[in-house]
Parts: structure tokens; sequence; C-alpha cells
């Protein structure tokens, strides 16, 4: 394995002796080339700080994590889930009386791959954030299997920005003129949400930027049949406008008609 891919579908940057820890796919550290399995009984309290930013209250993380038996009882259940971690060999928390927090210089994989989205997102994308590795859908598999109250509103918000990240790092990779891996990022977002109507159009997008007409026909007529049978609806009136201004009468495949499209669109 390369070390500064450390696992991640992105380049996370050396930071010298700094753990790093992983939040997508299972919990677990790597540090100093070595992969460090997260002790069960610690798992939910370092992703639960992770998740909360970096910081949190120890009361809260201890009243949230182990609501059963009062709270001296959780507070215990806290202590134990620090040594375990000291035990293991896993030194990424800082504790006081009040508080616990992610130790800096810690790398974090939910944080990188976030703030890459944000960069991407917002028109600020640096030349390597344009690299692409090894993108999959379970690549965005935050904790999987995780079903705490806490875990599930963060993960569909991180989905949600994951996935504009990958629709937005399609389009600059169409203007950069890398058209096919612009085809790449937009099937991931579509495999991991097959339903969602803009990461459908900026996989169009990408097969008419590199002049696949009938390849953009065909993931078109392949969305329309999955709306039409899972919702019974038919796909945005602008993703068929979209198609219709590539349709014109030179171009248009013999294989193919505008009828196709929906009528009025």
């Amino acid at each position: 394995m390369h070390a500064p891919f450390l696992e991640s579908p992105i380049l996370i940057p050396a930071q010298g002796s700094a753990p790093t820890l992983h939040l997508f796919g299972h919990p677990r550290v790597v540090h100093a080339g070595r992969r460090l399995e997260v002790p069960e009984g610690s798992k939910r309290l370092l992703a639960f700080v992770a998740l909360n930013g970096g910081w949190v209250e120890r009361r809260h993380a201890a009243g949230t994590l182990w609501p059963e038996g009062g709270d001296l009882r959780a507070a215990g259940n806290l202590r134990s889930a620090l040594w375990r971690l000291k035990a293991a060999g896993i030194d990424v928390l800082d504790s006081d009386k009040c508080s616990l927090s992610v130790r800096e210089h810690t790398v974090v994989d939910l944080y990188v791959l976030c703030d890459w989205a944000g960069r991407l997102i917002a028109g600020t994308a640096t030349t390597a954030d344009l690299c692409t590795f090894r993108w999959r859908a379970d690549a965005l598999d935050l904790l999987p299997g995780w079903y705490d109250d806490w875990v599930l509103i963060e993960r569909e918000r991180i989905r949600q920005r994951l996935l504009h990240g990958l629709e937005a790092l399609s389009r600059h990779l169409v203007r950069a003129g890398r058209c096919a891996e612009a085809v790449e990022s937009a099937m991931v977002a579509v495999g991991v949400e097959p339903l969602r109507e803009s990461a459908q159009r900026v996989l169009i997008e990408a097969h008419l930027a590199e002049g696949n007409l009938v390849e953009a026909l065909r993931s078109y007529d392949a969305y329309r049949g999955l709306t039409s049978r899972e919702l019974g609806v038919e796909p945005g009136r602008e993703l068929a406008r979209l198609l219709h201004a590539h349709c014109d009468p030179g171009r248009r495949p013999a294989a193919r008609t505008p009828d196709r499209l929906p009528a009025g669109g």
C-alpha cells in the first residue's frame, strides 16, 4: 500500500508521525505504517468525539453513549473506554475533567474528505483535489451498521456533502478536458444514489462532453426506467432539455428518436 494514501479514496497528506483515524468503513487507526484495531468498548467513544467536531464535554459523551444506569455508571464506562484505547496503543484523544478532544495533529479521514468536498463545491479546488484514487460507492459508507441517532444524522449530512463534492469534481474534470475521469466520478455518485437527478445530470454532461451521445441517451433511458419503476414519475424537464439540445437532426443516432424523451421536454 502506498503510505500517503492510508486506505482513503483521496490523498491524505503525510503528517509525519501523526496517527490517522479512519471512520469510513469500521473505526481503525493507522500509525507508523501499522493498522491498529480499536477495542470494541472504545469504538463508539472515538467516533462520537470525532463526529462532534473533535471536541465534546465528558458528561455529554457519557450520557449519550451509556444512557442506562445513571451518571456514575456512565462516567465509569467512559473511563474504561479511555483506558482500553491507551492499552491498545491508540493515543488520539486528549481528556481532562470536563472535556474530550481529538489530539492535535491527528489526521481524521472524515475531516480530510469533507474539506476536499468543500473546496470543490466552493470552486477553490487545487490541482491535487482533482486527482481521484480508488473511488467506490462503499468509500462513502460512514460507520456502516451503526444506527445510533447521532450517527444517522451525521451520516446523512456527510453523504450529501460528499455527493455534492463528487458532482463538482466531475464538472471540474470536464472543464479540464479529463472526460473519462469525469464519467467515472459521476458514476460513483450515481452508484451511491441512483435516483439522484443531479448525479445523473453530471454523468450525462460528462458523456456529452466527450462526444458520446449514445452513451448519454443510454444513461438517460436507464434513469427514466428507474424513476418510472420506483417513483412513477418522469425525469425532470431540464434533464430532457439537455439531451434535446444535442439531438438535432444532423447528430441524432438512427436508433434513437426524440419521442423517447418526455413529451413537452
